[in-house]
Parts: C-alpha cells; structure tokens; sequence
C-alpha cells in the first residue's frame, strides 16, 4: 500500500462518525414523544374529547328528527364535529413547541425539517381518530344509527389524514403569527373543503344505504386528495418554517 493510500486510510479513521438518524425512525420519536406528553398532561385530548361530547348532545337535543332525517343528516354532524374538534389539536400541535421554546431546537436538529411535519402529523392523526372512534360510539347510542360500518370507517380514516395533514402544514405557518388561534381556521376550512364535502358525501351514501357504485368515487377522491396533500406538504415544508 502506497504512503498515500494509508494517510488516507487513516486520515478516514481517525474522522468522526457522521450524526445519521433514519428518517421514520425520527418521526417515531417525535410522535411518541407527543403521546407520551399528553398521556402525562391530558389536556389537549381532553378539551377534544370534551367539546366533541358536547356538540353531539346540543345536536341530539336540537334535532328532533325521524330515522330517514337522522340517517341523512348524521354524517354532517359527525363532521363538524370531528372537524372543529381537530382545530382545536392542530392550534395546539406546533403552538406548545413554540411556548416552551422546543421549536427552533427540532429545527436545528440533525435530521430533515420533513421529520417535524410527519411527526406531528401522525400525533394529530391518533387524537382525531381517538375522537372519531367516541364519537361513532356516542351517535350509535343517542341517534340509534350504527357508524361501525367497514366502508365508513375507511372514509374516517381517509378524511382525517387529509385533514391532519394540511392542517399540521398550516399550523407551522400560522405559529408564527400573533393571532395564531383564528389564522388556522380561516386558512384551513377553505383549503380542507374538498376533504370535507368528499367525506361528507361518501359518509352520508354510505349510512343511507346508496349502492356502491353511485358513491365509491368519493373515496377514490378523498385516497388522491390524500397523496396530492402528502406530497404537497413534504416539498413545502421547508419553506413555510422558515421566519
């Protein structure tokens, strides 16, 4: 071996290990360490889960309809539910990192920015979907229409992550205003209507019995929705966190 082959075999050595961390393995953290935080604290699913009780018994009281009302009407009132109860989260999912001054580290760690969005996305995503599965259960009580039905829980489950995922996106655009708490729901209730009507549509097929052919297309809507949003999010990231 030449005496330049070995100065740069040692020289390879003797540098430090480069600082690498897989990137799901990151957004694992990130999201675990959001559940672990609010099964100590409680406080943000515990407003969720509070206001999201409330609203189906003001609806429950308020609307005195017969079952053919009901089953038309039900999957509107699951929606703004769902979807009011999600702001609430969403204010709160970058907003607390700002407060305690957590925001600017996560940024400077040693990981791409994308970790953050993701991250905080699935830790949105379980809380919405915790809130979905009570409130399926309460309406089945109070309203006597079963919502454990396996197409509409695809539909939950298509229409919260679209509605997580552009809502985590804005959330990091409106941390940095001062009126943070009314800036979200005005940016984000335009953008998420496509996500709502589709889901709200397909829903309401769905427990009124509609064959399958006259509403599977809104599903396929909310699953492209889903991908142009991902997408979308990932490559504008970087540029919304920016101050």
């Amino acid at each position: 071996m030449s005496e330049t082959a070995r100065t740069n075999t040692a020289a390879t050595s003797a540098a430090p290990p480069k600082l690498k961390t897989g990137f799901w393995r990151a957004v694992l953290a990130l999201t675990v360490k959001d559940l672990r935080a609010e099964v100590r604290g409680r406080e943000l699913i515990n407003a969720m889960l509070l206001f999201s009780v409330m609203a189906v018994l003001i609806f429950s009281f308020a609307l005195e309809l017969d079952r053919e009302a009901r089953e038309t009407s039900i999957a509107g009132i699951f929606w703004v539910t769902v979807i009011f109860a999600g702001m609430l989260g969403l204010n709160r999912s970058l907003a607390a990192e700002k407060d305690r001054g957590n925001l600017d580290a996560l940024l400077l760690a040693p990981v791409e920015r994308s970790v953050l969005l993701f991250g905080k996305m699935l830790s949105n995503l379980i809380f919405m979907l915790i809130v979905s599965v009570l409130l399926m259960l309460l309406i089945t009580v109070l309203f006597n229409i079963s919502l454990f039905v396996p197409w509409l829980a695809v539909v939950i489950l298509l229409g919260t992550l679209g509605f997580a995922t552009v809502g985590t996106l804005l959330s990091s655009m409106a941390v940095h205003t001062r009126a943070r708490e009314t800036m979200l729901p005005i940016l984000l209730l335009p953008v998420s209507l496509p996500i709502i009507l589709s889901a709200v549509r397909a829903s309401t097929a769905i427990l009124t019995g509609t064959p399958q052919e006259d509403w599977i297309a809104w599903p396929q809507m909310l699953l492209v929705a889903d991908i142009v949003l991902l997408a979308m999010s990932y490559i504008l990231f970087d540029f919304v966190v920016e101050e």
